[in-house]
């Protein structure tokens, strides 16, 4: 007999599925600073942005690890863990990712390995192969996916950058096993030199137009706001990220109109 609590998870698990990209795990959710910013991340500087699009990974400078815990609705069932790593190459950039989703019955695994190039002075592009496994409560419910996804920055000024990205272009006819698919395009600018402005829009299988639109202010050198807000189930975001010389530590949170509250944690090492 499945417990109340169980039974509850469960019921949420059919919500989430049913309802947004945005809250699909198969979608990238680390970082607590883009959290902040409803994940309006596509174009914005970031080391858990890099992962939303590789094109940003070759400007990050220095090598640096990372982890994200991510937690739904205050359930640790539906939290999701994460870690990365980004070494600059020169030109480019290389990065790895690895997500850990879900609980005993049902758990899903992803992992990517991903790269960046400066294709100009204003233009960069990036590609990340991708691996799924999922399993859940049973014999013979395992389930394995390769994908790939794909992104373009352009930076047409010092104070614009516009952002695109795909996630998983292949059409599920070709597939064993159902995987969403996703476009996101979106645009920043730097309204000043502490004042960082974004907005976006994406689109994924089955969904709606989601819109997005995020700011990151920087009161003092060490100090960051972050405020949000996604069409999306009516969401608002808001966070904070403290920054020292080689550990940066962020906290974002997101509301849902009817399910209460998602908070991320970060922790970021620069490695020298």
């Amino acid at each position: 007999m499945y417990s109340l609590h169980k039974i509850t998870v469960s019921v949420l698990f059919i919500f989430l599925f049913s309802s947004a990209s945005g809250i699909d795990p198969f979608f990238t959710a680390a970082g607590a600073a883009e959290a902040g910013t409803s994940f309006s991340c596509v174009m914005g500087p970031g080391f858990w942005s890099s992962f939303h699009n590789q094109a940003l990974l070759p400007f990050r400078t220095s090598a640096s690890l990372g982890f994200n815990y991510q937690n739904r609705f205050n359930i640790s069932e539906l939290g999701t863990r994460s870690a990365g790593l980004v070494v600059p190459a020169g030109k480019a950039g290389l990065g790895a990712i690895y997500s850990n989703f879900g609980y005993k019955d049902f758990m899903r695994h992803s992992a990517g390995l991903a790269c960046g190039l400066k294709l100009s002075e204003k233009i960069s592009g990036g590609i990340q192969a991708d691996f799924f496994y999922e399993k859940t409560a049973g014999e013979y419910h395992e389930r394995r996916s390769l994908s790939f996804e794909a992104g373009l920055l352009i930076i047409p000024s010092e104070k614009i950058r516009i952002g695109f990205h795909i996630f998983n272009p292949i059409p599920n006819s070709l597939r064993k096993n159902y995987l969403p698919s996703s476009i996101r395009a979106g645009a920043g600018i730097w309204l000043s030199k502490a004042l960082f402005a974004c907005a976006e829009a994406e689109m994924s299988t089955g969904g709606n137009l989601n819109l997005k639109t995020g700011f990151e202010y920087e009161p003092s050198k060490f100090i960051k706001l972050r405020g949000g807000f996604c069409s999306e189930n009516n969401s608002f975001s808001f966070g904070v990220g403290y920054e020292m010389k080689f550990v940066q530590l962020d906290i974002g949170f997101a509301t849902h109109d009817r399910l209460g509250v998602t908070s991320s944690a970060s922790l970021i090492f620069q490695i020298k």
